[in-house]
C-alpha cells in the first residue's frame, strides 16, 4: 500500500470514529420501536372493508375517504424519519356509484384484497405483479403505483409494510456478503459484474463487510467504468453502489440498511450540478 493510500484510510478511519461517536443510538431503537406489526396491518384492512360492508347494511353508497397526497396540508417534517404524512387536512373521496370514480373503487378495492393476502401468507409481490394480476382492469402500471401509494397513506403504513416491491434497478459491488430473506446468500466481491439491489431490503440479515467506507455513485457508466478499473480490489475493502441516476427506493433503503449496520463513513460520487446534489439529498431523505 502507497504512502497516500494509508493516509487515506487513515483519515476514512478516523471520519469512522467520529461518526460512531455521533450516532444516536436511542432514535434508531425508536425508529424499529416504532414499526407497525402484520396484524395491525390486516385489523386496518378490515376497518376499510368493514365500513364499506356497513355502508351497503343500511342501504347507503360506500365511500372511500384518502388523504390528498398532492397538498402540502397534509405534510409535515420530523427531524427523526423526514417529511411524513401528517393528517388528513384535504381528502380525496372515491366513491362506488359515481361513473367517474367507480373504477377507481374498484381497482383499490382488488388491491386491498391483494394486500391482505400477501401480509397474511408473508409473501411479497412487485408493483408489476400486481398490475398482470389483472391488466383489464387497471389500464396501466401507474394506476397500480398510484393506488398503492394511496393505500400506504390511507393505512398510514410505509409500502413495503405492504410486502409491495419494487422492481430494483440500482447495482452493488465490493466487500460484501448477506442473505436474503429466503436464505440465499449473496456475495457482492466480484470485480467483473456487479449484483442488483435487493428488492427486499427489510429482509436482508447477516450483513458481513470489512469495508471502510461505501461509495454511492450516480451514473451507471461510471460505475460500470471504476468496476472495469478493479475499484474494490485497489481500494480494497469498500463498497460502491449505483442507482443508475436517480436512485429507486430500494436503492436509498440499501444504503440506509448498510448505514445503520456497518456505520462507515459514505461518500458520493456525482455530477457538479442540481441533479447530483437531489441525487444526494434522495438518498439521505430514507
Amino acid at each position: 500500500m502507497s504512502t497516500f493510500e494509508a493516509q487515506l484510510f487513515s483519515e476514512i478511519d478516523k471520519l469512522r470514529v467520529q461518526l460512531m461517536n455521533n450516532v444516536d443510538f436511542k432514535a434508531e431503537s425508536q425508529r424499529s420501536v416504532g414499526e407497525i406489526s402484520p396484524d395491525e396491518i390486516l385489523t386496518r384492512i378490515e376497518g376499510v372493508i368493514l365500513g364499506i360492508v356497513t355502508s351497503l347494511s343500511r342501504d347507503e353508497v360506500p365511500i372511500l375517504v384518502l388523504p390528498n397526497r398532492s397538498s402540502l396540508a397534509n405534510v409535515s417534517f420530523d427531524s427523526a424519519v423526514g417529511l411524513q404524512m401528517s393528517s388528513e387536512r384535504s381528502v380525496t373521496s372515491v366513491r362506488s356509484d359515481c361513473p367517474s370514480s367507480v373504477t377507481k373503487f374498484a381497482q383499490i378495492l382488488k388491491i386491498l384484497s391483494v394486500i391482505y393476502r400477501l401480509v397474511q401468507s408473508n409473501s411479497y409481490a412487485t408493483k408489476r405483479d400486481i398490475y398482470y394480476n389483472n391488466t383489464q382492469l387497471f389500464g396501466s402500471q401507474r394506476t397500480v403505483d398510484s393506488i398503492i401509494d394511496d393505500m400506504s397513506c390511507m393505512l398510514k403504513v410505509p409500502r413495503r409494510s405492504l410486502h409491495v416491491l419494487a422492481t430494483s434497478k440500482g447495482l452493488i459491488s465490493g466487500d460484501l456478503c448477506y442473505l436474503e430473506e429466503d436464505g440465499t446468500r449473496i456475495d457482492c466481491h466480484s470485480n467483473s459484474a456487479a449484483v442488483s439491489v435487493s428488492p427486499n431490503i427489510a429482509g436482508i440479515r447477516n450483513i458481513v463487510s470489512s469495508a471502510k467506507f461505501i461509495m454511492i455513485v450516480e451514473k451507471d457508466a461510471t460505475f460500470q467504468r471504476l468496476l472495469d478499473d478493479d475499484f474494490c480490489t485497489k481500494l480494497s475493502p469498500c463498497i460502491i453502489i449505483t442507482g443508475k441516476g436517480v436512485p429507486d427506493v430500494n436503492s436509498r433503503l440499501m444504503v440506509r440498511k448498510l448505514w445503520d449496520t456497518l456505520h462507515i463513513p459514505i461518500f458520493a460520487l456525482v455530477d457538479a450540478d442540481p441533479h447530483g446534489t437531489e441525487d444526494i439529498s434522495e438518498c439521505r431523505s430514507v
